[in-house]
């Protein structure tokens, strides 16, 4: 797979989960995926390592239980011949508190053999805890 095509994978990933569609995501993940956001907080449901399709499912799910998106709008993407690296402005309202977070992501995808089989996601976990507090 080359760099493109993983940076177009990367792109209809976000624009699936931009529509809510967890089986396009699901689709483009290997079976046995390390899944999990770069923090050692544990102030929100999605924090934590997943590993596998239906617990990277459960992220997603979390996320979208406690979490309104208002924006997902990546600015930046690049790759070599494994990764993909990205940044993106989301700005989303916690459903509990109605805090709303803005801030810049990071992420890293891992490919072997078309399929992403490692992600690591970066994000400003002091505004996550502030609404969690709340």
């Amino acid at each position: 797979m080359n760099e493109q095509s993983m940076i177009e994978t990367i792109r209809s990933v976000y624009a699936a989960f931009g529509s809510g569609d967890l089986p396009a995501i699901l689709a483009r993940l290997d079976d046995a995926v390390d899944w999990a956001s770069e923090t050692t907080s544990t102030a929100a449901p999605w924090y934590g390592a997943r590993h596998g399709k239906d617990e990277v499912a459960d992220f997603f799910e979390q996320f979208g239980s406690t979490m309104e998106v208002e924006e997902f709008t990546p600015v930046s993407l690049a790759a070599n011949d494994t990764d993909v690296l990205t940044v993106v402005r989301m700005r989303a309202t916690h459903r509990a508190s109605g805090k709303v977070l803005a801030m810049d992501l990071h992420h890293r995808f891992t490919f072997r053999d078309g399929k992403i089989v490692f992600y690591r996601g970066t994000e400003d976990t002091a505004q996550t805890e502030a609404a969690f507090r709340s």
